[in-house]
C-alpha cells in the first residue's frame, strides 16, 4: 500500500480512514483493501476516480432495475465520467445486448446523464427525488450519502494474523496454495473473524459517507437481449478506464494477495484498465488466492466449484470470477441471496436460487457469502459478526441509501 505521509495533510487524514478498511494479506503481511476501495494507485491519487462498491437490484414492482455506485471521493471530477455497463442475456454468461448509463459532473451535483441513445437527464441530481429524465425512463440522484458496505475489518485483520502466524510457523501449502491448517488453527480464525479486539464484532465503516451516483431504469430500457442481467461500473477519463467494480471483493482480495506491494500494484491498475470481457489473463493470479481461502477451515478441495481430483482445481471458479459482473435475474422481484444467479446455473435442482434476482441489495452481507464460498461453498459458513449497516437503507424508497445525517429510511 502506497505510505500515506507522501500525501499533504489533508489527504492524509481522507486515507487514513479509508485505509482502515484493509485487511491483512495471508503470507507478506502487507494490507489488502477491502471490498473496492483505493485498490490502485490511480485512484489513490484521486479518490474521485476511485469506485468504493456497486450494488444492483430488482425494485419490488418487477418494473425497474435499482443501480448504486459509490465513490470514494466526497465528490465527483468534472474530467470523469461514471458509467454502469448492463448487459442483458438469455442465458448465464453469454450476454448480447449492452445498454450503458453514463454520468459526467460539470459541478458538484449537477449531472448530465444518458441512458445510451434512449433517454438524458441534465440538471441538478441533489434532491432525494431524483432528476428525472427528459422522457422519464431512468432517474438520477448524485450526492454523499451513507455507506452501506459494512465489515468487521479489524476481526478480518485478527483472523488472517492467525492464518499468517501458521504459514510463518510452516505450515505445509499444497501445489494449488491451499495451506493445510490444523483443526485449532482454523477454529481461532473462524473465532476471531466474529469479533472485533476480543469484544462484540464493530462496522469499522459506520458513518463514512462517499459520494454516490443512484439511478431507477426501467427494466425494458436495458434488457432487450434477455432476462438476464450482468451489471459492472466504471470510471473513464478521455484517455483511459481508471477504475471499475463488480462484485464485492474480486479486484482487492484475489489479485496479488501474495505479491510485493510493486506487483500487487501494476496487477491491479492492469485490472482496473481492462473488462470482464477480458478477464482471461487474470485467472492464474485469482486461483492462487482461490487456494488461501480454501484452506481457512482446514480442508482443501471443498471450496465453490473446486475440482481437487484436477491439476488445476480452482480454475472453474478463478474463470468465473475474473468475468466480474454482478449478475441479476430480472424475472424475480425478491433479492435477498447474493451469488443467486451464478448458484442457480451451477446447482440447477435448487429451486430456491432459481426464484431470487441475486444481484446486490444495500442491506444484505454479502461479503460473507462471498468470502463462505470461498472457504467450503455454503453461504453462510464465514461471520465477521456484523449483520447490518449502522443506518437502515431502503430497497424500495429512492434513493435508497440512508442520509448521512440522519437514522436511515423504513424498509
Amino acid at each position: 500500500m502506497s505510505d500515506p505521509s507522501r500525501f499533504p495533510v489533508s489527504r492524509r487524514r481522507f486515507a487514513a480512514v479509508v485505509f482502515a478498511v484493509a485487511v491483512f494479506a495471508v503470507l507478506t503481511g502487507q494490507p489488502a483493501r477491502a471490498s473496492d476501495h483505493l485498490d490502485s494507485p490511480s485512484v489513490i491519487a484521486d479518490p474521485r476516480a476511485d469506485i468504493g462498491d456497486l450494488y444492483a437490484w430488482m425494485a419490488p414492482d418487477g418494473r425497474h432495475l435499482n443501480l448504486v455506485m459509490t465513490i470514494v471521493g466526497h465528490g465527483f471530477s468534472d474530467k470523469l465520467d461514471y458509467v454502469f455497463h448492463i448487459d442483458s442475456a438469455r442465458r448465464f454468461g453469454r450476454t448480447g445486448k449492452t445498454t450503458r448509463i453514463s454520468c459526467r459532473f460539470a459541478a458538484p451535483e449537477r449531472a448530465d446523464c444518458s441512458l445510451g441513445e434512449i433517454d438524458s437527464a441534465q440538471g441538478d441530481a441533489s434532491d432525494e427525488q431524483g432528476l428525472w429524465s427528459r422522457d422519464r425512463r431512468f432517474r438520477v440522484f448524485a450526492g454523499l450519502r451513507d455507506d452501506p458496505f459494512f465489515n468487521n475489518v479489524k476481526g478480518t485483520r485478527a483472523a488472517y494474523n492467525i492464518a499468517d502466524a501458521a504459514l510463518k510457523r510452516g505450515v505445509a501449502v499444497d501445489a494449488a496454495h491451499c495451506p493445510r491448517f490444523d483443526r485449532a488453527t482454523s477454529d481461532a480464525i473462524f473465532e476471531q473473524w466474529k469479533h472485533t479486539d476480543g469484544g462484540p464484532a464493530r462496522n469499522l465503516l459506520a458513518g463514512w459517507t462517499p459520494a454516490s451516483i443512484v439511478i431507477q431504469v426501467d427494466l425494458d430500457a436495458v434488457n432487450r437481449g434477455g432476462k438476464l442481467l450482468a451489471v459492472w461500473a466504471a470510471t473513464r477519463s478521455a484517455e483511459r478506464q481508471i477504475d471499475r467494480a463488480g462484485r464485492t471483493l474480486t479486484g482487492n482480495a484475489l489479485l496479488g494477495t501474495l505479491d510485493s506491494e510493486e506487483v500487487s500494484d501494476a496487477l491491479k491498475e492492469r485490472y482496473n484498465a481492462a473488462t470482464p470481457a477480458t478477464g482471461a489473463p487474470f485467472v492464474a493470479e485469482i486461483e492462487k488466492s482461490l487456494g488461501l481461502y480454501d484452506g481457512f477451515d482446514g480442508r482443501c478441495g471443498n471450496q465453490w466449484l473446486a475440482r481437487p481430483a484436477s491439476s488445476s482445481p480452482y480454475r472453474a471458479l478463478a474463470e468465473l470470477l475474473a468475468d466480474d459482473r454482478l449478475w441479476i435475474n430480472s424475472a424475480s422481484k425478491v433479492c435477498a441471496q447474493p451469488f443467486a444467479v451464478e448458484l442457480a446455473r451451477f446447482d440447477r435442482h435448487n429451486q430456491v436460487w432459481r426464484r431470487d434476482c441475486g444481484g446486490r441489495t444495500p442491506n444484505v452481507g454479502a461479503i460473507n457469502v462471498y468470502r463462505s464460498l470461498l472457504v467450503d461453498a455454503s453461504t453462510d459458513s464465514v461471520d465477521d459478526g456484523v449483520e447490518r449497516d449502522d443506518k437502515l437503507h431502503s430497497i424500495s424508497r429512492f434513493p435508497f441509501l440512508a442520509p448521512a445525517d440522519a437514522a436511515g429510511y423504513p424498509q
